[in-house]
């Protein structure tokens, strides 16, 4: 199987699969992968400034990444992009270019939360609220959506950004179905293309 195709599978599960003909390898089990995201300190992400600076951070992303382990299937080669729309009120993060599966994600402001709208290409879109915003961390919780019964389909539920610089960010997205925490859990590691 693709890398590609395999990663698409594991971001947008059920709807994905069926789209290529082909059967994912089974991920790492959720709770493996949550007990890998960084550790911290649980903050509300209600107050206006961490929310502000969080989405400040995710201007800072503007330009093209490179995948540095592979996970978008070309290990060393540009794996997302980042601009901006909305007169700067929104981040839009492009991954896939031009494919039958690209995806895109929305960041942006509501009030005093930071939100995000994933455009999957397994034909849903999860609303997720920056449930914590500490330090580095950003993690998003899910909030609604739409095309999906979310106690019955698969869908994206949880993610997680972490800053580690102006120039390379970790991240992991995990997916429920059935109501509850699916195998699908996703992690890459992105850094900026600087040539």
């Amino acid at each position: 199987m693709r890398p590609v195709a395999l990663l698409s599978i594991l971001l947008c599960s059920g709807a994905a699969a069926a789209q290529a003909g082909e059967a994912p390898a089974a991920p790492p089990p959720a709770a493996a992968a949550a007990k890998s995201a960084p550790a911290v300190t649980a903050q509300p992400a209600a107050a206006a400034q961490p929310a502000a600076a969080a989405y400040d951070r995710f201007k800072g992303l503007v330009g093209e990444w490179i995948d540095v382990d592979g996970t978008f299937g070309e290990k060393g080669q540009m794996a997302a992009s980042y601009r901006l729309t909305g007169s700067g009120t929104m981040v839009v993060e492009t991954i896939f270019f031009g494919k039958p599966h690209e995806m895109m994600t929305m960041y942006s402001r509501d009030g005093s939360d930071l939100v995000l709208t994933h455009y999957c290409a397994g034909g849903n879109q999860p609303r997720m609220r920056a449930k914590s915003v500490e330090g580095d961390l950003v993690r998003f919780e899910f909030d609604g959506g739409t095309s999906f019964d979310p106690a019955k389909d698969s869908h994206m539920h949880s993610a997680w950004i972490e800053f580690v610089s102006a120039d390379e960010i970790r991240g992991e997205w995990t997916a429920w179905a059935g109501g509850k925490p699916s195998d699908h859990s996703v992690k890459f590691h992105l850094k900026r293309r600087t040539a």
